[in-house]
């Protein structure tokens, strides 16, 4: 039998994997209060099998990166007493929200049918939430952020769908309610879902003084060279720990209508090859969107640049750019150290400025920023 969260995270304490944080209790007790509402709700009970699916009030973590927040809801997960449940990322769950409608408006009443178990009507909404709640009475989201119109104006009537069909939510994100879709296109009709999240979901700020994650990078070598084993194995064990048992789901970002598949990312972490990113026909609007999409970005196999390799050192360039207005921390394995990975020939005055900023982004300065 799994330990309750809050006798989960006491086991965390005691063996020195986290350190008390008193953000980190406020939001302990919202889950707790939550598990014992999901406790009393799969409680049988004589009529049961005739009432209408109910859930329970959800919560919604919000703070700076590394303060806790999946780790928090990852305990509440474990233990809830829920047999169909499911924690994703926020954008792994829209892509599928956005396949299962584009299903029902392109399939048949037969295909429809297989797919759903229902063929009728226009409004996709409706089958989608059904084909969801069937499959998780409890879905835990990471990393709930709003940027796309797509998403902005579906989520208030699939939430309120899901709501209605008994599905508790539980999501981690790094803005408040009132902040998500920011200046978004046509805001003004996203605004009823804030009031229905801030109505159904129990907000709780996770903004302890303490960024658990950059304990991790604290004292480690964020810019290794040479390429060779030792430096490739110190690599995937600082990868490793960043993850903290977190499953590499994958991210597809969207740029310009086209689709950006980013196969080793988990929530705000990215590893990528450096042919990956910088080997392939991308530009400014890539690289922007993956600093924008992750926190932390380790760049691996980056090799010395000569005028031969030109174009890819320039969406380097470029790369380390976005990720340096962004903020966004960089671990990279390297053939050598930034000022001799391009010395000379045609380009090599054009990378200084990249230089000079990797030796930025390697400091300690450089990691105490905050980003939200």
């Amino acid at each position: 039998m799994p330990l309750s969260v809050r006798a989960a995270y006491r086991e965390r304490l005691s063996r020195g994997d986290i350190r008390p944080d008193a953000a980190q209790e406020q939001a302990l007790g919202a889950l707790s209060r939550l598990e014992g509402d999901l406790n009393a709700l799969s409680e049988p009970g004589f009529s049961s099998l005739f009432r209408k699916p109910k859930g329970a009030r959800g919560v919604y973590l919000w703070g700076p990166v590394g303060r806790g927040k999946s780790m928090l809801m990852d305990l509440l997960f474990d233990s809830a007493p829920v047999a169909r449940k499911r924690r994703t990322h926020f954008h792994v769950f829209m892509a599928e929200v956005h396949a299962s409608i584009d299903a029902w408006r392109k399939g048949d009443a037969a295909a429809r049918k297989a797919r759903f178990g229902q063929g009728r009507g226009d409004d996709p909404i409706g089958p989608t939430a059904e084909l969801i709640a069937q499959k998780a009475r409890l879905l835990c989201f990471d990393e709930f952020q709003v940027t796309d119109i797509a998403d902005a104006m579906i989520l208030g009537r699939l939430f309120e769908a899901l709501l209605a069909r008994g599905v508790t939510v539980v999501t981690t994100s790094n803005r408040p309610p009132d902040d998500l879709y920011k200046d978004g296109l046509n805001r003004q009709l996203f605004l009823p879902f804030i009031g229905m999240l801030k109505e159904k979901l129990e907000v709780v700020a996770v903004r302890g003084p303490v960024d658990f994650r950059l304990d991790r990078l604290r004292g480690a070598r964020t810019w290794l060279a040479p390429d060779s084993a030792a430096n490739a194995e110190e690599f995937d064990r600082l990868w490793a720990d960043m993850l903290d048992g977190a499953v590499e789901s994958g991210a597809t970002l969207e740029v310009l209508g086209r689709k950006l598949h980013l196969p080793r990312a988990s929530g705000g972490l990215l590893r990528a090859s450096f042919a990956s990113l910088c080997e392939h026909a991308l530009g400014p609007q890539d690289y922007l969107a993956v600093a924008d999409r992750f926190h932390t970005v380790f760049l691996e196999d980056v090799p010395r640049l000569t005028p031969a390799r030109r174009d890819a050192a320039k969406r380097f360039n470029t790369l380390i750019d976005a990720l340096y207005e962004a903020g966004t921390k960089l671990v990279a394995l390297a053939a050598d150290e930034p000022e001799t990975l391009y010395p000379q020939g045609d380009g090599a005055f054009e990378f200084e400025r990249t230089v000079s900023r990797l030796q930025e982004m390697r400091s300690t300065d450089w990691l105490e920023r905050v980003r939200d």
